[in-house]
């Protein structure tokens, strides 16, 4: 048998995981506050810095109202600029001539711009202007400045947070691996006995590891105990049927035997050869991996000709014919007997359906089919087929009722896919599928 392949552990496991959850924390939480504070910086340029223009320009109106000479605002963050009605060129910057009436933002280059808002008063145009780069020391100050302190503290939390995190589940990951480096058969119960770890680590480590040795001890000791049963019942079982079988070849090797004696003769030689290969298939199932079962090379039609040769003692006193059509000679790398197994209860089960007619094993470039000239079924028996102990409606059948089930079964763990293919009154087809033919 194939060793099973040992799975790969998940992309990243469980620490790649936690460091996944913390890095996005840390991903949401920055662009998160970085947008806050972005947008404070947008509401303090084009909010509350226009606001407070179109109230300073209001301010300065009711000023002119009770002195027409009142000087136009020129603090330290603003200057102010008016051009009166009565003066035909008044002094203005050049990139607020064309101004009209409103807020403006107006770009002064690389350095920043400058906010401008527009207004008409009874002495003329006002222009306020307020120098941008205040608003840029302020949001540098009042929110970059904290954002940058807020997300190393956060990031500094979030890297201890994860670094015990990850030493919290360290002893878990070690667990782990230790059990997928376990051999089934023998399983290395040392490596996780209670005592192994230390007294600091958590106590649902301890608990866990405590589970996985009693399963492990457990495990140990039904592979035991079927290791014991198959070699007992190997042997135990063989021996009467093997005397079955000689007693019954010695009386049918008598001439002068009444029909009745024959035949109940024959049905005793036919009934210790099913058991025989029902018992080496339940011995091939109970088997783990390759013990007792080495993989060889093996011509599949040497096989399908020995096992043509043995299924004619199954339609003996029937009008059937067992015949052999090779078109195609292959060889397999595999168990022989599982493969022989697999034939000999599909070869049963046609003879024992088929009353008159012919069983027919076919070998083909990839695949071995036996196909019978039997009652045949429908979709809904089929479906039932595989199931233990079903007849295929037959209460009268010699089988057991588990060849199906047993070919199923083997052709999953071996990987050699088998199909029906049936018909009522016309016979059924029964083919196994072989992925890796070497032709001979």
């Amino acid at each position: 048998m194939r060793a099973e392949p040992v799975p790969r552990k998940a992309a990243g496991g469980l620490r790649g995981k936690l460091l996944s959850t913390f890095l996005l924390q840390i991903g949401a939480i920055s662009l998160a506050m970085l947008l806050s504070v972005l947008g404070a910086w947008v509401v303090l340029r084009d909010v509350l810095i226009q606001r407070a223009l179109v109230e300073e320009a209001q301010y300065f109106n009711q000023r002119l109202a009770r002195d027409p000479a009142a000087p136009v605002p020129d603090v330290y963050n603003m200057r102010g600029y008016l051009a009166r009605a009565d003066v035909a060129r008044p002094e203005l910057p050049a990139h607020l001539r064309l101004l009209g009436p409103g807020y403006h933002v107006i770009d002064m280059g690389v350095d920043a711009d400058d906010l401008v808002h527009v207004s008409d008063t009874a002495a003329g145009r006002l222009y306020l202007v307020f120098d941008q780069k205040q608003v840029d020391r302020l949001a540098l100050w009042f929110g970059f400045v904290p954002l940058i302190v807020v997300l190393g503290v956060i990031y500094s939390v979030s890297w201890l947070s994860f670094r015990t995190s990850k030493r919290m589940v360290s002893p878990i990951i070690r667990l782990a691996d230790m059990v997928q480096r376990w051999d089934p058969r023998h399983p290395d119960l040392d490596d996780i006995a209670p005592g192994r770890f230390s007294d600091d680590e958590e106590q649902e480590v301890h608990a866990l590891a405590t589970a996985l040795h009693h399963l492990g001890t457990r495990v140990e000791k039904q592979l035991e105990r079927e290791h014991n049963f198959t070699r007992d019942a190997s042997h135990e079982l063989r021996t009467p049927l093997t005397v079955i079988k000689l007693a019954a070849d010695t009386v049918l090797a008598e001439e002068t035997l009444e029909p009745f004696v024959l035949k109940s003769a024959q049905r005793i030689r036919r009934a210790a050869r099913d058991i025989e290969a029902l018992i080496e298939s339940f011995l091939i199932l109970a088997r783990e991996s390759d013990v007792g079962l080495p993989d060889e090379d093996f011509v599949v039609n040497d096989v399908v000709g020995d096992e043509a040769e043995r299924a004619e003692m199954l339609v003996t006193g029937k009008p059937v014919e067992i015949r052999v059509v090779e078109n195609a000679r292959f060889a397999l790398h595999a168990p022989s007997r599982v493969f022989s197994v697999m034939l000999t209860n599909l070869l049963r089960n046609a003879c024992s359906y088929t009353q008159e007619g012919s069983v027919t094993i076919v070998v083909d470039r990839d695949r071995v089919s036996v196909i019978d000239t039997g009652k045949g079924m429908s979709p809904e028996v089929i479906a039932r087929a595989w199931e233990a102990f079903d007849r295929g409606g037959r209460i009268d059948s010699d089988g057991f009722g588990l060849g199906l089930t047993i070919v199923r079964r083997l052709s999953e763990r071996f990987g050699w896919p088998v199909h029906l293919d049936s018909e009522p009154g016309r016979g059924t087809r029964a083919v196994i599928q072989v992925p890796e033919p070497h032709p001979v």
